[in-house]
């Protein structure tokens, strides 16, 4: 994968293909919702670190001043295809969907061909559980595209060491790529550091007494606003 991530055309370089494109549909096409909507349960905790690693990355300010940075959305497939895409379907037309589509290795269970007397049922019948995760992923990216709405995929063979390792590097080389596109640095986190100082003023750590006096200088809730 680092290999395949140092080519020099973006067009075959699959960490550079994601950030350019997802850099583009937001800055030149308004997109600004970018959603990593795995098939499969067992990354579902990796849709959540990749709106982590996206966040804290690239919503920052750029040399000028300038604030940018787009906002990731996990979503978990087929789950939120009875929730979330509603959204994404007839919602603001104002996202980039990435899913992530699974091979085989793992165990893949059989539907049994129970129901023949029932042809609502009966049609499934002899297909794997795997397939029918497959087909609703593919039927979902082709709704979205009748719609003019845009995504990728990104297809792993197998979930394993080896394959997670691979995802988690290209994503973590496409957001270093992405910081150079919007102009800021992928590798700090200036944003947080405010709410850090005024925590530990609020604890009375030494060296902090300037940030306790800060925070007691912000505004106060009103009691008239208190429901």
């Amino acid at each position: 994968m680092r290999e395949r991530c140092e080519a020099a055309t973006w067009t075959t370089n699959p960490a550079a293909a994601f950030a350019v494109l997802q850099w583009h549909a937001d800055t030149r096409r308004g997109r600004r919702g970018h959603v990593f909507m795995p098939y499969a349960d067992g990354l579902r905790d990796v849709a959540a670190w990749f709106v982590q690693l996206w966040a804290e990355s690239l919503g920052k300010m750029t040399s000028s001043g300038e604030p940018v940075g787009p906002t990731p959305i996990a979503a978990l497939g087929a789950t939120d295809q009875h929730s979330q895409v509603q959204l994404f379907m007839e919602g603001p037309d104002d996202k980039t969907i990435a899913f992530v589509a699974v091979g085989g290795g793992g165990t893949d269970l059989l539907i049994p061909a129970l129901h023949g007397a029932h042809p609502d049922l009966a049609y499934l019948g002899g297909h794997r559980l795997g397939e029918l995760l497959d087909v609703e992923r593919r039927a979902t990216a082709g709704a979205l595209a009748a719609r003019g709405r845009p995504s990728l995929t990104i297809h792993l063979d197998r979930i394993d060491a080896w394959h997670l390792g691979g995802l988690f590097m290209m994503l973590e080389i496409a957001t270093a790529y992405a910081g150079e596109l919007y102009g800021v640095n992928a590798f700090d986190q200036p944003g947080v550091e405010l709410g850090k100082r005024f925590t530990y003023g609020l604890f009375g750590r030494p060296g902090y007494a300037a940030d306790l006096a800060a925070w007691e200088a912000l505004p106060t809730s009103d009691p008239r606003r208190i429901v």
